[in-house]
Formats: C-alpha cells, sequence, structure tokens
C-alpha cells in the first residue's frame, strides 16, 4: 500500500478491523514509514514544530491552484506514523479547506488520543495547530 493512495477513510476502517492496540500501533508505524524522508536541508527550524516531544519537521508547498501539499518527517516511529495520518487529513486541500477540517473529529474515531501518552497528545494538536497557522497565512 502505498500512501498517496490510501485515504482517511481506509485509515478509519483498517482501525476497525483491527481490535487490539499493538496492531494499530504497528499500522500507524507502518504509514510513517510509507513518508519519504525529508532533505536534511528541511530539517531546520523553520520547519520544525514546537510542542512535540519527539523531533517533527512539516514543509508546506503550494500549487498553482492555491492547494497546500505537505510533507514530514519525525526521528520516532510512532509519531512519523501520526504525520502521516495528519497529512493524509489536511494535504492537498485549500487553505480554506484545511481550516474548515476538523481533526479532532477524525482523531476522535481513530480512539488515537486515549491511547497516546499526554505528551505525543499534545505533540499530535501541536502539529494540527502549525498546519492550521499555515493555511491562516497562506
Amino acid at each position: 500500500m502505498s500512501l498517496e493512495n490510501t485515504t482517511i477513510v481506509e485509515i478509519l476502517d483498517t482501525f476497525e478491523f483491527l481490535d487490539d492496540w499493538e496492531d494499530r500501533y504497528r499500522y500507524v508505524i507502518d504509514l510513517g514509514r510509507k513518508l519519504p524522508p525529508l532533505d536534511e536541508s528541511e530539517m531546520t527550524d523553520d520547519y520544525k514544530v514546537r510542542g512535540c516531544q519527539s523531533q517533527v519537521w512539516l514543509v508546506p508547498e503550494k500549487d498553482a491552484e492555491g492547494r497546500i501539499h505537505l510533507r514530514g518527517d519525525s526521528d520516532a516511529h510512532i509519531v512519523k506514523g501520526l504525520v502521516a495520518l495528519v497529512l493524509l487529513i489536511y494535504s492537498g486541500k485549500t487553505p480554506d479547506e484545511i481550516l474548515a477540517t476538523d481533526a479532532k473529529v477524525i482523531l476522535d474515531k481513530l480512539g488515537l488520543a486515549a491511547h497516546l501518552s499526554p505528551m505525543r497528545a499534545n505533540g499530535l494538536f501541536a502539529m494540527v495547530q502549525r498546519i492550521r497557522d499555515i493555511a491562516e497565512a497562506a
């Protein structure tokens, strides 16, 4: 499965199918492994997400239609999987679509917040806020 052909609906379906949280964690880690790595030159403070326990970088690129495409990376496997989830929710949308999307609703459907450490959950929502900030600035 390629990440670029994956939808958040497929993720939700897979999560429903996997009833064991250990299997769900493995699935999230596998999603992160499918992310193309960022170039070293992109792993700078300009792209770093504040509020994450692990190092996380989000690189936005705006296309001709005004859609924001995001690339991301992390130095931690589970967090890289969370980056992949957030990118699936937001990447390729217009700034208005990003601002109209409530990631918390989608992430609550996955049940992730209840199964992440408080620091990881804070980091996840720091990523969401960073993407919203990017959209507001666009």
